[in-house]
């Protein structure tokens, strides 16, 4: 599984960002995907997942500011972050996991760089 993911960049307070993350390769055994941020100094977190049957999970600091969702027909997954602050500045990480002869694994897309101004 490959994955691609982009529409990072900065933003004001109060805005929004979209990011998307193309999947690609064994795209069929994918059953769950999310996204992951990384602060510097901080430990990588759990932003928002989804799975295969559109069970959905947000950390508990964006709730309500964000929103997961997947295209299947684009094979991508997207992560709306709206009322964004300063603490949501990180390099976010889209993540795969993949179920495949009895072993789950999981990828990693390359980061991609989300910066709040106040």
């Amino acid at each position: 599984v490959q994955l691609q993911a982009s529409g990072g960049g900065l933003v004001q307070a109060g805005g929004s960002l979209r990011l998307s993350c193309a999947a690609s390769g064994s795209i069929n055994s994918i059953n769950v995907m999310g996204w992951y941020r990384q602060a510097p100094g901080k430990q990588r977190e759990l932003v928002a997942s989804i799975t295969s049957s559109d069970s959905v999970n947000y950390a508990d600091t964006v709730k309500g500011r964000v929103a997961i969702a997947r295209d299947n027909a684009k094979n991508t997954v997207y992560l709306q972050m709206n009322s964004l602050s300063s603490e949501d500045t990180a390099v976010y990480y889209c993540n795969a996991g993949s179920f495949v002869y009895g072993h789950q694994f999981y990828y990693w897309g390359q980061g991609t760089q989300v910066t709040v101004s106040s």
